[in-house]
C-alpha cells in the first residue's frame, strides 16, 4: 500500500522544490502541508487534487504502482510537449511517428 505522505515528499524532492514551492503551486497553504508532515495526517482528496495538479500528475497517477509511475510521468511530459507545439509543427510529429512505425 501506498504511503501518501511519503510518496508527495518523494515527488516534491524529484522536482527539487521546497515545502513552500509546492504549497504555492498547489494552491494550499503552507502550514497546511507543514501539518500534514508534522502531524502525519493524510491530505484530503480535494487537497491531493491540488497537490497532484502542482505536480502535473493525476490521482490515478500518482496512485500507479513503480513501473508504470515512470511512464506515466514520461508521457505526461510528451503530450505536454506536444501541445506547446505550433499546428504545423503537430502534422510534421505525427507524420514522422507514423513513418517510424511503418
Amino acid at each position: 500500500m501506498i504511503d501518501v505522505l511519503e510518496k508527495i515528499d518523494k515527488l516534491r524532492k524529484e522536482r527539487k522544490w521546497s515545502v513552500y514551492k509546492l504549497a504555492d503551486e498547489a494552491g494550499i497553504t503552507q502550514s497546511t502541508l507543514a501539518n500534514m508532515f508534522t502531524r502525519k495526517t493524510q491530505p484530503s482528496i480535494k487537497t491531493l487534487e491540488q497537490i497532484c495538479y502542482a505536480f502535473k500528475i493525476s490521482l490515478a497517477e500518482f496512485f500507479a504502482e513503480k513501473e508504470d509511475e515512470k511512464n506515466s510521468i514520461e508521457k505526461i511530459n510528451l503530450i505536454n510537449s506536444y501541445n506547446k507545439l505550433s499546428d504545423r509543427d503537430k502534422e510534421i510529429i505525427n507524420m514522422l511517428i507514423k513513418k517510424m512505425i511503418e
